[in-house]
């Protein structure tokens, strides 16, 4: 798939209503962020490459791009939301508490753990969310 693709896949995800110029500034902001970003540092990074977008769009865009699966969103530490490209197969998240790089980890063992703690309790349909803050080597 191409960086073009995915650009207007993800902007067409966002919303039902036409695809806009800003819409796809963000999309494409997005898909150059390898690490998870506030909606006021997308916003930023947005206005800095030339698209004029207004903060309230943002929000709205990286929240319908969560919402499509497009995105993942965690809540750092402070309880700020942060948005970030990863993949769609299920995972969590080690992220530096300082620059927000993010590493992707697969868990088998506490999948297993989350499944049989739900049986054990009587519960089904279960989800779970785990990110692990810490501080990477690089900013140490």
């Amino acid at each position: 798939m191409t960086s073009t693709t995915i650009i207007t896949t993800m902007a067409t995800a966002m919303t039902t209503s036409r695809t806009t110029r800003q819409r796809t500034a963000i999309a494409a902001a997005m898909t150059d962020c390898a690490d998870f970003r506030s909606a006021q540092q997308i916003h930023a990074a947005v206005r800095e490459a030339g698209a004029p977008v207004g903060l309230t769009t943002v929000y709205r865009a990286v929240q319908a791009m969560a919402e499509a699966g497009e995105l993942d969103v965690i809540t750092r530490e402070d309880g700020e939301q942060a948005y970030r490209r990863c993949t769609r197969e299920h995972h969590h998240h080690l992220v530096c508490r300082r620059c927000g790089r993010a590493v992707e980890l697969e868990a088998p063992d506490l999948e297993a753990w989350a499944d049989a703690t739900a049986r054990r309790n009587g519960f089904t349909d279960v989800s779970h969310t785990l990110e692990i803050f810490g501080t990477c080597a690089d900013c140490r």
